[in-house]
């Protein structure tokens, strides 16, 4: 005689619970893994430096380097070699090409527009994701225009455009406004319009936090000793969550491609709300203090420096992200690749 269905049910539900059935062996937690990895996730962000032959080690990201135009070169082929899909360029300028407007953010030969020219001509087929911003190029640190310490909207929104168009003219796939000025997005997707430029896409760093973990990244790019004051009036508060919906909300009706989230790790219940809300392509930036700090713990044994960098890079995925930016790209590909 059988039992009612309700019966043998609530018979099975007084069992033990058993989850760890499928972790018993390695082929069992493959089976379950809910989340992967792979080359094609990652973005490798570089630093572009004045020079010829030039690969020169940051003090405050171990293994990461400043490239000249040429060796930039060499990365990209490495990078294509490795399967990552895509790089992310970033500008060492020359302290004496700084000054209070940004000026060689507009110069069609700075160090940006040359290094998408050269590595666009030897790897054509990587992307190219360039920074719009204008901190790399400002004597005082800033991502945009001051007056009486004040940072100016809309007169930074005019200069970004220009910057922007400079770009995507020498070959750019990707722009992608870092500079969290109101009503950058749909300035420049206007002007890139207008211009012919209708195929190359904007990243829009749309949730970007006043983080302390950009320390090693302004060291990178030589702003560390140059920023006046601190950029709390237009990157977001790291207490809000709600605002950052609203920042992706306004750059999506704007008409960005991409949205990215910026740090990574301190911030995935953003990532995840983001995802969850919009379902749009969700990128992170892993950023400098992030990787610093891995670094710096492995180097002293306090951790094991590859599996947590594989470990963080999973989470991303994890919390809906489509893309990482981090340094840890080559290393990681080459690992997935079985190179290491």
């Amino acid at each position: 005689m059988r039992w009612p269905v309700e019966n043998r049910l609530e018979s099975r539900l007084d069992l033990p619970r058993r989850l760890r059935r499928a972790r018993k062996a390695e082929w069992a937690r493959k089976l379950m893994r809910e989340n992967r990895l792979t080359v094609e996730d990652l973005i490798w962000p570089i630093f572009i430096t004045d020079g010829e032959g030039v690969t020169e080690a940051i003090s405050t990201m171990p293994g990461v380097f400043r490239y000249s135009v040429d060796q930039a070169v060499e990365q990209a082929r490495e990078a294509a070699g490795l399967g990552i899909p895509a790089l992310a360029l970033f500008p060492n300028t020359p302290s004496n090409l700084r000054d209070e407007t940004g000026s060689e953010a507009l110069n069609p030969e700075n160090l940006i527009c040359r290094g998408i020219r050269a590595i666009k001509a030897a790897v054509p087929d990587i992307g190219i994701i360039t920074d719009v911003a204008l901190d790399p190029y400002t004597s005082h640190g800033h991502d945009g225009l001051v007056a009486e310490g004040c940072i100016l909207n809309d007169e930074t929104v005019a200069v970004l455009v220009r910057q922007a168009l400079l770009q995507a003219e020498a070959g750019a796939d990707i722009i992608a406004p870092s500079d969290m000025m109101d009503g950058r997005v749909g300035a420049i997707r206007e002007a890139l319009d207008a211009a012919g430029f209708a195929d190359v896409s904007i990243m829009a760093y749309a949730a970007k936090y006043a983080s302390a973990f950009y320390g090693p990244f302004r060291d990178a790019v030589g702003s560390s000793g140059t920023l006046k004051g601190d950029k709390k009036t237009y990157q977001m508060d790291p207490a809000n969550a709600a605002e950052a919906l609203r920042e992706v909300e306004l750059d999506l009706a704007e008409g960005a491609d991409y949205v990215m989230v910026k740090p990574g790790m301190p911030y995935l219940d953003i990532i995840t709300r983001v995802k969850d809300h919009f379902a749009v392509p969700t990128f992170a930036y892993q950023v400098s203090g992030e990787y610093a700090m891995i670094m710096a713990a492995a180097e002293r044994g306090m951790i094991d420096g590859e599996k947590a960098m594989l470990e963080t890079l999973l989470a991303f995925k994890r919390a809906g992200c489509d893309g990482i930016l981090t340094y840890f790209a080559p290393r990681v590909a080459r690992l997935l690749a079985g190179k290491a």
